[in-house]
C-alpha cells in the first residue's frame, strides 16, 4: 500500500505541473513548492519550544487559529511553524503574525518529511481536520514527536473504515490524541480500535464568535446600505449567481443586495455586472453615490466575515458544487442562512436546518419561495436568525478544551 501511495503522490505532483500553465492555483502551488526550500534555507530556527501546525487551506487554518492564538497567549516564548497545502490558504495568510514561520508543505515524500522535521525540530505537531500525510506522520512518529489531530470529523465512507484502508489506519495510529467534532466520529474510530479520541466539538464556533466580536466597520458598505435592510450573498459561484440574479432582477426594490463571489477574477466580476439589471456597483469603484445603488459586488478579499454583520438574511454559496462554504460566519450574527443542496457533509449546516436557523434550496423556484417568505414576513426571519445564533452559542468552548489538553501534554 505504501508503494501505491507513493505512486499516487508522484502522479498528483505531475498532474499539478501539467495543469500549471492553464490553472492559476496549480501554478501558485508549483511555484510555492519549488521555492519552499529556498525560503526555509533563509530561516534560522530560534531556541526553545516549537509547535508545528498544518492546515490544508484557509478554512482549516481558521479552525486551528483559535488554538494557535490561545497557545501563544499562554506561552509567548513558544514558536509556531505554520504550513499550508493549498495556495488559497498560504497566499492569504503568508503574513499572519501569529506564526513565526509560514511555508507551503513540501510534497509528501520521505525525503521531504525528514528534511522539514530536521530543519525545524518540532516538539509537537498539530494537524487540522482532514490532513493525513503518510511520510510526515511516519517520520514524526519515529522521532517520538507527539502529533495531534484537531476539529476532526470522520464518516463511514472514508478509507480508514474500508477493508483496503490499512495504510490510512496506520496513519491514525501516529496520533497521540484525536480531538473530534461529533459522537459518530468517536464510535467509528472505536470500531477500528482507535481509542485515544476525545469529543471536543469544532473550534470554528469559537473562531466565528471571535471574528464577530471584532468585526470591522466597513464604511463603504454602510454608505451603500444607507439604513435599508441587506441580503448578503457570500462565497458565491456561477450556479448560485445565476439563480440569485434571476431573483434580484425580477423583484422590486426594498432590500439592498451584497454579492461576494468566491472567485474575484476580472472576467467573473464583469460577467456578474453584465447580468445584473439593477443599479449595480463594484466595491472598488471610486467617487460613486453608493446609496443610490441596489446591488454591491465585492471585488476584493478579506471583507466577507465582517460584511455579514450588515445583513438581515444570508445566502451561502457552493451548494451547487462540491459543497457549501462557511455558514457559521453568517449565523453568528443572528441572521437566517440559505444555501444549496450539497450540505450533508457539513454537520453545522445539518444542525442549523434542524434547529430552524437555515434553509436549503435546490433551484431558483425554491430560492424565491424562501426569500419571499423571509422578506414579506420579517418576524419569520428574526425567529430563524435567533435560532441560528442560539445554535452557534451552544457549540462554543472547543478551543479551551483543546488548548488545555495540549498545554498539559505537549
Amino acid at each position: 500500500m505504501a508503494f501505491l501511495y507513493n505512486i499516487g503522490i508522484q502522479a498528483y505532483h505531475l498532474a499539478i505541473q501539467l495543469a500549471a500553465p492553464f490553472n492559476e492555483k496549480a501554478a501558485l502551488l508549483c511555484k510555492g513548492r519549488k521555492e519552499v526550500w529556498k525560503k526555509a534555507a533563509g530561516i534560522q530556527r530560534g531556541e526553545g519550544r516549537l509547535v508545528w501546525f498544518h492546515a490544508a487551506s484557509l478554512g482549516e487554518f481558521e479552525q486551528g487559529r483559535p488554538v494557535i492564538e490561545a497557545l501563544k497567549a499562554a506561552e509567548p516564548a513558544t514558536q509556531i511553524l505554520l504550513t499550508f497545502f493549498s495556495p488559497s490558504g498560504y497566499e492569504i495568510r503568508k503574513n499572519y503574525t501569529g506564526a513565526d514561520y509560514i511555508l507551503y508543505l513540501p510534497g509528501d515524500t520521505r525525503r521531504n518529511a525528514v528534511r522539514l522535521i530536521e530543519k525545524f525540530r518540532p516538539d509537537a505537531a498539530v494537524f487540522i481536520k482532514y490532513e493525513f500525510w503518510f511520510h510526515y506522520l511516519n517520520e514524526l512518529n519515529k522521532r517520538n514527536i507527539p502529533v495531534y489531530l484537531i476539529s476532526a470529523i470522520f464518516r463511514p465512507n472514508q478509507p480508514f473504515f474500508k477493508s483496503w484502508g490499512k495504510l490510512h489506519r496506520r496513519m491514525l495510529g501516529c496520533f497521540k490524541e484525536l480531538f473530534v467534532q461529533d459522537g459518530q466520529s468517536v464510535e467509528l474510530l472505536k470500531s477500528i480500535g482507535i481509542k485515544n479520541v476525545r469529543l471536543t466539538g469544532d473550534t470554528r464556533f469559537d473562531r466565528v464568535k471571535q471574528i464577530a466580536e471584532n468585526a470591522k466597520q466597513i464604511v463603504k458598505v454602510e454608505q451603500f446600505c444607507d439604513g435599508r435592510p441587506a441580503i448578503v450573498c457570500g462565497s458565491t459561484w456561477p450556479p448560485d449567481e445565476e439563480i440569485l440574479l434571476e431573483y434580484i432582477n425580477c423583484h422590486p426594490d426594498g432590500y439592498k443586495w451584497i454579492i461576494v463571489p468566491h472567485e474575484i477574477g476580472e472576467n467573473h466580476i464583469k460577467a456578474i455586472l453584465d447580468k445584473c439589471r439593477k443599479k449595480v456597483v463594484r466595491y472598488t469603484s471610486e467617487n460613486i453615490d453608493l446609496a443610490d445603488k441596489e446591488v454591491l459586488i465585492i471585488d476584493c478579499i478579506g471583507l466577507l466575515s465582517s460584511i455579514y454583520r450588515y445583513g438581515k438574511i444570508a445566502y451561502i454559496g457552493g451548494g451547487f458544487g462540491v459543497g457549501i462554504h462557511n455558514t457559521l460566519e453568517a449565523a453568528v450574527y443572528g441572521i437566517p442562512v440559505i444555501f444549496g443542496p450539497k450540505y450533508q457533509k457539513f454537520n453545522e449546516a445539518v444542525s442549523l436546518i434542524r434547529e430552524g436557523g437555515a434553509f436549503s434550496i435546490s433551484n431558483g423556484a425554491e430560492l424565491s419561495e424562501i426569500l419571499d417568505s423571509l422578506i414579506q414576513h420579517p418576524a419569520i426571519a428574526v425567529t430563524a436568525g435567533q435560532k441560528a445564533l442560539e445554535y452557534v452559542n451552544s457549540q462554543l468552548g472547543a478551543t479551551a478544551v483543546i488548548s488545555k489538553a495540549l498545554s498539559t501534554t505537549i
